[in-house]
């Protein structure tokens, strides 16, 4: 799972509410971690691999090069995968190595790899997710100004250099000052910790709260608007504006659903840390909610991995196709966010999704009737490519 009281368990004088959480059946938590991530990481990875069934094999057409948004599915995936794999390993070596655990708390030994290996996973996990979370931010910012044709030629190295630049500094920020001056001092006080849940949380309720927002401006941006066009062309639409409004939709549902309980539990364990002892009787169900939510994160955090995936692209089968033939290359503008910009007709297999059947159609139609082919078509509609998987096609 990935929540900041995992950093603050690296403190040997943790405070009691951290203490409370991480002591509860230390064992059967980690098994549970294990085998959520364990799930999520073997499905992630064959979600993301090409398949056979349907899918263009590489060299049989010219391949475009991906749109912006299309890459930045891949690069949510891949770090979903990362983060994934950073819980997977942390809590197979606590499972394994009760030791070094026990190690973190001991403030009189002088082996300090216990609290090395604690730190180290700790951040890793961090700073993929808040990648995830962030990436996650920039593909609905890119979407809508793709279909306001207001982006102008963005390119995917801009989004690199915000995300990974904001996810580093917030990471690093958050753990120089929890750790400050040393490990063993930290948790001396909300100025400790405070300012490293900030950090932390600060992307993820960025998310939260306005990605909605932008979805749902750029499915109103990206209505048909039947005046001057065909009738086929206008229905073609809105089915297809259907389909993007289930699709954003899922994204959005599977981080409320995987992110939401972090929220819950850490609003419940400040709760607890504001109280004179935690163990009241009257706290009771406070304490029950906490734990409850607790092993919830360590289930539905490793899995938004699997979940973006299908959120993404839908569920894309077991035929794995691993062969490789060199693509040919076109002269396509690298800085270009839209693969349609030019109204350019690309080869659609049989298994494509019915509905990108009509957009070829649409497509076919406008360019009949000298008109461009709407960006909001093919940019939303990229991301649904059930079995060809060609969002693999540039990588």
């Amino acid at each position: 799972m990935a929540s900041p009281r995992l950093e603050t368990f690296c403190c040997p004088n943790r405070d009691a509410s951290t203490e409370f959480v991480i002591n509860f059946q230390p064992v059967f938590f980690s098994a549970i971690c294990i085998g959520s991530a364990g799930v999520s990481l073997v499905f992630s990875i064959l979600q993301i691999l090409p398949k056979r069934r349907g899918y263009r094999r590489l060299g049989q057409y010219p391949l475009p090069k991906p749109a912006s948004s299309s890459r930045i599915l891949f690069i949510i995936s891949v770090c979903d995968i990362l983060g994934c794999a950073g819980i997977l390993v942390r809590s197979s070596i606590w499972l394994g190595l009760p030791d070094l655990v026990s190690g973190i708390s001991d403030t009189s030994s002088s082996d300090v790899w216990p609290e090395v290996f604690c730190v180290g996973t700790a951040v890793w996990i961090q700073l993929f997710f808040s990648a995830s979370f962030w990436w996650t931010f920039c593909y609905a910012v890119d979407v809508y100004l793709v279909v306001k044709r207001s982006a102008g030629l963005s390119t995917i190295v801009l989004y690199h250099m915000i995300t990974w630049g904001l996810a580093v500094l917030l990471c690093v920020e958050g753990v120089a000052m929890l750790y400050y001056p040393s490990i063993s001092s930290c948790e001396n006080g909300l100025q400790h910790a405070i300012p490293h849940y900030i950090t932390t949380y600060a992307p993820l309720l960025l998310v939260l709260t306005v990605n909605p927002v932008l979805f749902a401006r750029t499915v109103s941006a990206g209505e048909p608007h039947p005046k001057g066009r065909q009738g086929i062309y206008t229905e073609n639409e809105r089915r297809l504006g259907t389909e993007i409004k289930i699709r954003f939709f899922k994204i959005m549902l599977v981080f409320f659903i995987c992110w939401l309980p972090n929220i819950i539990n850490e609003s419940l364990l400040f709760y607890l840390e504001m109280q004179a002892d935690i163990k009241a009787s009257h706290l009771k169900n406070v304490r029950n909610a906490t734990l409850i939510t607790w092993f919830i994160m360590g289930i539905l955090n490793p899995m938004q991995g699997f979940l973006n995936t299908l959120a993404f692209h839908g569920w894309t089968g077991f035929h794995v196709d691993l062969t490789f033939q060199q693509p040919r290359e076109l002269a396509w503008d690298s800085a270009s966010t839209s693969v349609a910009a030019a109204g350019g007709y690309n080869p659609i297999v049989g298994s494509t999704l019915h509905y990108q059947s009509h957009i070829q159609e649409a497509k076919k139609t406008m360019a009949a009737n000298g008109q461009q082919p709407s960006d909001a078509i093919s940019v939303l509609s990229e991301g649904n490519r059930n079995d060809r998987s060609p969002v693999y096609q540039g990588w």
